[in-house]
């Protein structure tokens, strides 16, 4: 039961309050509210409920003071008359005690006689509240009267003493004072908006800034613009801090682009200008002569077979940079893999030495031919900067369910700093160069995001002029 009646409110909820909120903010959508202007707003509404509240509590303790005077001269008449200073007697026809706006009734309660009584009786109750506070008007004349009783004994008689104050002139005193009160809260929160707004706005003043600045940035000043951090430390100090570093990032991808973009291009302009060369020569001498004829077509087919495997490198590259590169990953034994690749690799370098050190079965879960390409690109590199005669050692390993595949040769080996930037896209060593060893520089960058791709890691050992060893570890299926 409870629940279908919080099912009922919910569904009322969803076709009351819903709509109303969605209408109020497709009316406030329409026009535009600055974030200073809406704090402004909010300080306005917060100080016009605490006026009210204030003007309410200034009232009441004014009032409440009054009668708490009121409820200190009872005190002093009830004392009075017990303590047999004075009898009713002695009261006659007028109020012994009389202060501006008190007026008595005392009644015995033995004879329910009225033994003193000063009260107008011309005085007629309008409103009631509070059973002691009332409105009363005399010859016209609206009054604030607030009525209190007390019993007492005095000798051997029971008396009811009936106290009755007249707050008119409090109540017409407060009614002069508080338009003051009420205009000097007017002046107090003119004062806080006007200065409020000021501070609002210098507040934002780094919103400002960041909204210029990225009206500014182009392409051409992205490295020298940036947001001024001095000041005190605040949120939006830190938001600025934010965007900088955002800006830092976009800058250092934006450069790397261009500078894949210019060793792309520049990768791909010598074959393009060999072809283009070749072509040349064909088209003046190859059509006769059957030697030029040959020797073009072999080096246009060379060229072309280059330009495809860097044109394939670059869209594996692309899609993983767009988030688009997908692995299709399945369990299977690493072991094959790698002694089919052993076998292939003794086939095309018959001229090197290919052994292994350790062949052990593993389970891998990951794509099979992604790894295989990884692989190929440790194994091609280790054939690339060796010589005849030199070593190859394929290994892999079984460590505790985790794949561990080496690849070492004894070749021209790397310096520190190439070890350290190997995996970079388009890095060739200088040695390699003056060797004029072809390549391009990104088949390592591709085996990186493969085995990355499968949480796997790359350690690279190498000491110059005596080689080099690639570890890859690729850990147990989970």
């Amino acid at each position: 039961m409870k629940r279908k009646i919080v099912e009922w409110i919910r569904k009322v909820l969803i076709h009351t309050v819903l709509p109303l909120r969605k209408r109020k903010e497709l009316f406030f959508s329409k026009f535009y509210f600055s974030i200073a202007f809406r704090i402004s707003l909010n300080y306005l509404r917060l100080l016009l409920i605490n006026s009210v509240v204030f003007c309410f509590l200034f009232v009441g303790v004014y009032l409440g003071i009054a009668a708490f005077d009121n409820d200190t001269l009872e005190d002093q008449i009830v004392s009075s008359l017990t303590n047999e200073e004075t009898t009713i007697a002695d009261l006659g026809e007028r109020n012994p005690y009389y202060t501006e706006g008190l007026s008595l009734t005392i009644t015995n309660e033995d004879t329910k006689e009225v033994v003193f009584n000063d009260i107008e009786n011309s005085i007629r109750k309008r409103n009631s509240f509070f059973n002691k506070i009332f409105y009363g008007d005399v010859e016209g004349q609206t009054l604030l009267i607030v009525k209190n009783e007390q019993d007492i004994k005095i000798g051997n008689s029971n008396y009811t003493i009936y106290f009755q104050f007249d707050l008119t002139g409090e109540r017409l005193l407060l009614t002069r004072l508080l338009p003051f009160v009420i205009l000097l809260l007017a002046i107090f929160i003119a004062c806080v908006i006007i200065y409020g707004k000021k501070g609002d706005e210098k507040l934002f003043l780094p919103m400002d800034e960041m909204s210029k600045l990225a009206n500014r940035l182009t392409v051409n000043n992205l490295q020298s613009e940036r947001i001024n951090l001095a000041g005190t430390k605040n949120e939006l100090r830190d938001l600025a801090e934010t965007i900088n570093q955002m800006l830092d990032r976009i800058e250092l991808s934006y450069e790397s682009q261009k500078q894949f973009v210019s060793d792309a291009s520049h990768e791909l302009r010598t074959p393009i200008a060999v072809i283009q060369g070749y072509v040349n020569m064909l088209d003046r001498w190859g059509k006769a002569d059957e030697e030029v004829l040959e020797e073009s077509i072999e080096a246009i087919k060379n060229e072309s077979k280059a330009m495809q495997e860097l044109v394939e490198k670059l869209l594996f590259l692309s899609r993983h940079d767009k988030k688009t590169l997908k692995l299709e990953k399945h369990i299977f034994n690493m072991r094959v893999l790698v002694e089919d690749m052993l076998k292939e690799t003794k086939m095309v370098a018959a001229n090197r030495v290919i052994e292994t050190k350790a062949l052990e079965d593993v389970a891998v879960y990951g794509d099979k031919q992604a790894l295989k390409q990884a692989i190929r690109v440790f194994i091609d590199n280790a054939v690339k900067y060796t010589s005849d005669g030199d070593s190859i050692f394929i290994s892999c390993e079984n460590k505790n369910g985790d794949c561990v595949i080496s690849v070492e040769d004894t070749g021209i080996g790397m310096t520190k700093r190439d070890v350290d930037n190997i995996f970079e896209r388009f890095y060739r060593s200088d040695h390699v160069r003056d060797r004029k060893i072809s390549g391009h520089g990104l088949g390592l960058s591709i085996a990186k995001l493969i085995v990355l791709k499968h949480t796997g890691n790359i350690c690279v050992r190498s000491q110059y002029t005596k080689g080099s060893n690639f570890i890859v570890t690729i850990p147990k299926p989970r």
